[in-house]
């Protein structure tokens, strides 16, 4: 039986402006990565979004970013790798924080946007990055992109590993996201977005935006929570894996 975990960036919200609906995304998916006030959200917004997530059985992770709120952490910023190590150290512990307080457990660490992009590629963040998680606690899973930096410096550290896959986003030939600012980097056809779940999680393929297919392996799905069609996406593709035979679980369970 395949099976496979499905994932969304929460805790989004910060101070007086809302985004996304995550009590409702939260009855749909298996782990949820919680922005810790770098790229998104607040103390109060952290609090919230972690009891949300003890209450709805769902596994919790730190979303550290850039720091960055203005450009919600995808502008690539010039960083070293210990500066890579601390931003993440530092985020990761004020949701331990919060998860502790809470009686939960922190199950995974998946960096966002930028920082996330820029280890995927660049061996030396990813390995800082990779050193931060296990330092803090070596029980950790670290999320990173399929076939990627990030997840060859968490396996060669000791880490578990989840090799991510995304439900809304178009590949390049190497395995990449194409990024943001060019044409075809969003997948807005639901049902193409579907079908391409499927292919990763069951044929552990993925056409890339140049019309070739390319190896992937599909530990855990992507679905962005911030998006105006989010939550009926989410609902949705859950059904769709579980009707296609696919169990979708965390990886506690």
């Amino acid at each position: 039986m395949f099976k496979v975990d499905l994932n969304s960036d929460l805790g989004e919200s910060f101070g007086a402006y809302k985004m996304g609906n995550d009590k409702e995304i939260l009855q749909n998916v298996t782990s949820a990565n919680v922005a810790c006030g770098f790229h998104a959200g607040d103390p109060a917004v952290m609090r919230k979004t972690v009891k949300m997530a003890i209450e709805a059985g769902c596994a919790i992770g730190a979303h550290p970013g850039m720091q960055d709120l203005v450009g919600f952490g995808r502008r690539k910023l010039e960083i070293t790798p210990d500066e890579a190590y601390e931003i993440v150290l530092y985020q990761v512990g004020a949701l331990a924080a919060f998860v502790k307080a809470e009686g939960g457990k922190l199950q995974h660490v998946k960096p966002h946007g930028a920082l996330y992009n820029m280890a995927a590629k660049d061996a030396a963040l990813a390995e800082a990055i990779a050193r931060a998680v296990y330092q803090f606690d070596p029980s950790l899973v670290l999320f990173g992109l399929a076939g990627s930096e990030s997840i060859k410096a968490g396996e060669k550290i000791g880490l578990k590993t989840a090799s991510e896959v995304f439900a809304d986003r178009s590949y390049q030939a190497d395995g990449s996201l194409t990024p943001r600012n060019l044409p075809g980097a969003m997948i807005v056809d639901e049902e193409a977005s579907i079908a391409q779940v499927l292919r990763m999680v069951k044929e552990g393929k993925v056409r890339t935006l140049a019309g070739d297919d390319v190896a992937v392996k599909a530990d855990t799905v992507c679905v962005h929570g911030d998006g105006v069609k989010a939550l009926l996406f989410t609902e949705r593709i859950r059904r769709v894996l579980e009707a296609e035979g696919i169990k979708v679980q965390g990886f506690a369970e």
